[in-house]
This record gives C-alpha cells, structure tokens and sequence, in this order.
C-alpha cells in the first residue's frame, strides 16, 4: 500500500481581536504568507488550493516574510526564534535559526540586499534588534520605544533606512549600517500598528489605533508630507500595503473597511465596506500585483475588486481553529467540517467550492456530525443538537437540548420511516426524531462515542469511565443491554463496517480492536497497537475491507481486514498535530482533519 497527498485544503489565519495580522507576499507577487499556530502557510494567490506549509517550529508562529530574493523566508514565534529557511526545495531546507531576543516576535522585515533581517515585538529586555542573516551577529540596536513595537520596514533602496512603529504611540527612523536611532515623529495619538515603505524607498506611510495615516519623505529631516482623511477610517486602522507602482495604498480598518488611497492626492479613490458583524473587522491587507487581499477578524481572505467595491472578486472561508468534527454526505459530494469555535463548512468534494454554513448555530465547540441526504445533524458542547439542511446549507431553527454534553451522534439507517438520530452523552443515551427526543437511556460511564448496525438493532457505545464498549439493542426508542467489551482504555471510537460483519474500536491505550459484529467475538489475534499515543477516531472504507484510524501521534494507519499483519502507516500526516476525524469519499479517497485546522486528501493505492 502507498499514499499520496492529494490536496491541502489549509487554514485560514489565525486572528486575534484587537491584534494586527501582518501577511507576506514573495516578490513575483504570486504566493501570499501567513500564520497558524505553528504552521506558516504558502498560498497561492490565484488558485487557493495550491498551497504549501511548513511546520519546523515547535511553538506558535507570529509572522513570515519572503527574502526579495524570494529564496528565502524568515518566519518567527512567540519565543523570539527566527528560522531562516529555504524557498525553492519541496524540504524547505532550513539554513539558519537565530533568537534576536526572548519575547514574541511582531513583525521582521528584510534589508534589499538580502543581508540584514530587522526584527521587533514584545521582547522581555529589548523590543527589537538588527541581525546579520547569514550569522546572526548584530548590525544595530532598535532602540528608544517605551512599550512594544508591531511594525518595522527596511528601506528598498540605498542608502538603508528603518523604521518602527510602536505601541508608544511613535514612529522611530534608525540610519545605518550599524543601525542607530535617528529621530522620533509623533504625530499618532494611538498606538502605531503599520509603518511601511513605498516600492522606489522615497516615501513611507504609518497608521494606527487613531484612525490616521500619515506620508513621509524619506530625505535628511524626514518631514511629513501629508495626513490621509480626516481621520483617514472611523475605526483603528490595522495594516497598510502600497501598490507596485507606488501609486496608490490599501488601508484595512477595524471599522469593517478597506479603501484605496491616491498618494499624491490623499484621496481615497475605492472605499470597500465589508460586513456589519464584529467579525467583519478588517485585520490585515496585502497588494500583490494585480490582487488587493484583505482579512477579517474571522480569518477570511476577500479579493477586493477596485472596478465594483461593493462585491469582492470571491471570498476564500475555512477554518482557523482546531478542526472537531468531520462527515460526508451518503453520496460522497459534500464534506462537512466543524471546528473548536462552533464554525460549521461545507465543501464540494470535486471542486472543494465552499462556505459557511448559515443561520444560528451552535455556541460552543461542535463535538460530532452526522449525514443524510436531507439533513446534516451536529452535536455540540453546548448541550444541543441541531440540523442543517443539506441543500440550502442553513441551520433549521429548533434545537435539541439534552441533559448533558452529546460526546458522539450517528444516524439510524433502520427501523422506522423518519430520520433517526442517536446521541451518545456524558450521562444518557438519546434517541432524536424530527427535532425532537423521543427516547433515553441513562448510563454513569460517560458515553464518548456511538455507532448503528447498518442491518440489525445493535447499537455500541464507548465508555470513558468504565473503559468498555456497550452494545444495547434498540427497540423503537427503548435501549437494552446486550453485552460489554473490555479495553485497557478510555473508549474513543466505535464504528460499524458498512457491510455490518464488523465493529472497530479504539481506545485511549494506543489499541484498535477488530470484533465480529453480533457476535462480538475477536477476529483475530493480531494486536493493532501501532499507534505511539492515543487513538482518537476510526473510518471504515466504504468496501469494509480497510480501516482507518487516526491519532494523538500525529499518524493515520490503514489497517487490512483481510490480512491483519499488512498495515500502512501514513507518518506526520498532519505534522505537529493530532489527527482529530477521517472519512472516505471513495475507496482509494481518505479525508483527514488536524488540531492544524487543515483537511487533507489522501489517494490511497491498495497493492
């Protein structure tokens, strides 16, 4: 058996309210950088499913920016470390790593010559330092800001310049090499979050938590040319990006805006207002050759249209926090997400086309899925169940409450003519019909998961405390016992194959066990303990001769039904991240999701 990775589909950002979101872009202009968690994303602008990410730093990345070379990018973290690392190669080889200071990293930025890296943030002895690239010796001092700095430039043209912007209010010019503090302008009355340089070095722009955007002169005095607006937006502004030619700027704004600015004229030329919602705070922006970008509080990234503000070119959703929850519609054309912060996704799975599902949904994490054709059901921490319709992709509006929080949710594919769903709970076990519960069951061993026979009224059930899968028999919507099987573990997965001569489960001691269904008896000897960590999730192959588990070792395994000893381990499949759900489309199609926020195609090939 072998494998290949498909397609990515990646992360959004990760956003923090009231925090600027700084992006990089490579000089041809064709790829844009950001962050999550430890990841740094390579995104293609044009085609949003090309993507690439590199996960070698071992605590949460902060910012990433291309050399102007674009051999190169320098990503840092929240622990101050700068890898430096290769661009042109599929390893991404890294060529060096530097701690300019201890403290999290906001903001770096290149020297023209690819030779000096400065760096700024929030450093417990020093807000920012200037490093040699290729030894990380240093080339000056940032110095002279009281509070933290967010933003820092070099000068794209000689002679080399710098400049900050800092929650002192200020904005600093450092002249060098070596790099020395020249003068202060403070003409902010908030904190400075941008400061950048025009593409010909002759100009710089700042802005700020003011709302105010001001022009300087790159010349001996460095004296203002100009202030944007009066204020230039209503809200704070986040992030500024020049065009190409210098002409013009992009502003993204907490006042849910962007605008293009003329930058002889301090006019605005396009004004893009882009929601109502607190979400819709525009956190960051990027010029990139003939695409302006914007993202929002939500980790959105909007393709801003200069010829029609009033509708973006298209909006590219996801999720940007840990993926929980993962099913497929019965006919394989839709894939459905849900992630830590209640976000629920739909996605083509042919043309991976795809948006947020609508309506009032949930208010806490969604726990598990379940599909029909009709409906898609979600169960969520926030002790509900709710339904949305599989065609219109809206939440219907009534809710199920249960008595505690639903662990896992499986449809009943049998025994009555309306859609049937189980809901396993930490203190009962459900059963839900047209939005409503028509039956429970109580149980004292925290139910964690549940799965259906697709044939017979066998119903198991994971159980943490007790260690044990439950089987119950299922008479309309009265459950009896009908045996229990011991594990070492804390149950965290049940499922039937789909041919109902199988029941998977795994547990929270690294084992997988194979049962014959009804039965319940072994089907082998063969220990499946391959994992390293816990197992967190099972998929059957729809051909019922494979089984996929995924775990807290960051491993997908697929497991032969038919030759128990054979296995294929898909190593670092989401690396530095716990595998959270799997799904087939095919039966040479996997779907996987991670703590990474990311999902991930697999083309399997069965030898």
């Amino acid at each position: 058996m072998s494998f290949i990775n498909r397609t990515t589909l990646a992360t959004l950002p990760r956003t923090e309210r009231g925090q600027p979101l700084v992006l990089g872009g490579d000089p041809k202009g064709k790829n844009i950088l950001y962050t999550n968690g430890n990841s740094i994303i390579i995104r293609d602008i044009a085609d949003s499913t090309i993507v690439d990410i590199y996960t070698e730093h071992s605590v949460r990345t902060t910012v990433a920016k291309y050399s102007p070379s674009g051999f190169y990018i320098a990503s840092a973290d929240q622990s101050g470390k700068v890898r430096i690392w290769d661009t042109t190669q599929k390893e991404h080889i890294l060529k060096n790593e530097f701690q300019p200071f201890a403290g999290q990293v906001k903001d770096l930025a290149w020297s023209l010559d690819n030779q000096r890296i400065a760096v700024v943030g929030e450093g417990r002895e020093r807000f920012g330092h200037v490093i040699n690239a290729d030894t990380g010796t240093s080339v000056g001092e940032i110095a002279g800001h009281s509070n933290l700095i967010n933003s820092v430039d070099f000068r794209p043209k000689k002679p080399l310049r710098i400049i900050t912007g800092s929650e002192d209010n200020s904005v600093q010019v450092y002249e060098g090499p070596p790099f020395k503090f020249k003068t202060t302008l403070t003409d902010h009355t908030r904190f400075v979050q941008a400061v950048r340089f025009s593409p010909d070095g002759e100009l710089f722009a700042s802005a700020g938590f003011d709302g105010k955007m001001f022009l300087y002169k790159c010349d001996a005095e460095y004296s203002k040319v100009a202030e944007f607006g009066s204020p230039a937006h209503s809200g704070g502004i986040y992030a500024i990006s020049w065009s190409p030619d210098g002409t013009k700027l992009l502003t993204a704004s907490g006042d849910r805006s962007c605008k293009v600015w003329d930058a002889s004229t301090f006019e605005v030329i396009s004004e893009f207002k882009l929601g109502h919602d607190i979400m819709d705070q525009q956190v960051s922006c990027l010029w990139q050759g003939q695409y302006l970008l914007s993202v929002n509080l939500a980790g959105f990234i909007t393709y801003l249209d200069v010829n029609n503000p009033e509708k973006p070119i298209k909006i590219v959703k996801g999720h940007n926090k840990s993926i929980t929850a993962l099913t497929i519609s019965p006919d394989k054309s839709t894939i459905y997400t849900a992630s830590h912060d209640a976000a629920v996704m739909h996605w083509d799975a042919k043309t991976f086309d795809h948006d947020r599902v609508q309506g009032v949904g949930h208010t806490n994490q969604v726990q598990d899925m379940a599909a029909t054709q009709n409906n898609v059901y979600t169960g969520s921490f926030d002790d509900t169940l709710k339904a949305v319709n599989a065609s219109s992709f809206q939440y219907q509006t009534e809710s199920v409450k249960f008595e505690s929080q639903p662990r896992g949710i499986c449809i009943c594919p049998h025994g009555s003519d309306k859609e049937t769903v189980l809901a396993a709970c930490i203190n009962e076990v459900c059963v839900v019909q047209d939005n409503k519960k028509i039956g429970t069951f109580p149980i004292d061993f925290e139910g964690t998961s549940i799965a259906a026979h697709p044939t017979e009224a066998d119903v198991a059930v994971g159980g943490a405390k007790d260690k044990k899968v439950h089987i119950f028999l299922l008479n309309g919507s009265n459950f009896s016992e009908k045996t229990t099987l011991e594990h070492t573990g804390a149950i965290t997965d049940v499922a039937y194959s789909p041919n109902g001569a199988y029941l998977a489960a795994s547990d929270a001691n690294r084992k997988v066990v194979l049962y014959n269904a009804l039965t319940y008896e072994l089907c082998h000897n063969q220990d499946w303990c391959f994992h390293t960590a816990k197992v967190n999730c099972l998929a059957w192959c729809p051909n019922s001769l494979f089984l996929a588990t995924g775990s807290l070792d960051t491993n997908i395994i697929i497991w032969s039904v038919e030759k128990p000893t054979k296995h294929l381990i898909i190593k670092k499949a989401h690396p530095q991240s716990q595998i959270t759900r799997l799904g087939w489309l095919e039966d040479t199609v996997l779907v996987s999701t991670g703590q990474d926020s990311n999902i991930k195609i697999w083309d399997i090939v069965f030898c």
